[in-house]
């Protein structure tokens, strides 16, 4: 019998309009696609083998037309994804998520690509990634 563990979060977007879309994968399996971000809890039961894992939250189809600025180039609307509450077996992984994980990205094709911290937020086509380990209490243990 293997153990699972579970994985959860809370996607959604700050501009429903916008048609945002988003892919989720853990390792080479497609958890999640769509081309429309829309408010939702997503959960997902995984195999408790003794593994690396890569989490990734990939934003897709933002053009220059998501994005207002007003004559001094200041960003008066925007519309980005929101990613909240990830959660491993029910808990909550907080500042784990802005120390671990790396968001990549190249501003939408106008800027070089940069690799950041993850604040809650994808704001340009990337990815968002997320490194661990199972048995999943372990690396809790180890992080926390």
């Amino acid at each position: 019998m293997n153990n699972t563990t579970k994985i959860s979060c809370t996607i959604g977007t700050t501009n429903s309009a916008a048609k945002l879309g988003l892919e989720i994968w853990l390792d080479d399996k497609q958890l999640f696609d769509t081309n429309h971000v829309s408010d939702q809890q997503l959960e997902w039961a995984i195999n408790e083998d003794e593994a690396d894992h890569e989490l990734r939250f990939i934003m897709k189809n933002k053009t220059t037309e998501h994005t207002q600025v007003d004559e001094h180039g200041k960003i008066i609307q925007d519309a980005r994804i929101t990613i909240q509450n990830l959660c491993f077996d029910e808990i909550k992984l907080g500042q784990l998520v802005i120390d671990l994980t790396e968001y990549t990205h190249d501003f939408n094709g106008t800027g070089a690509t940069i690799t950041d911290k993850f604040y809650g937020e994808m704001g340009c086509n990337g990815t968002v990634s997320l490194k661990f380990t199972t048995p999943m209490y372990i690396w809790l243990l180890e992080n926390m």
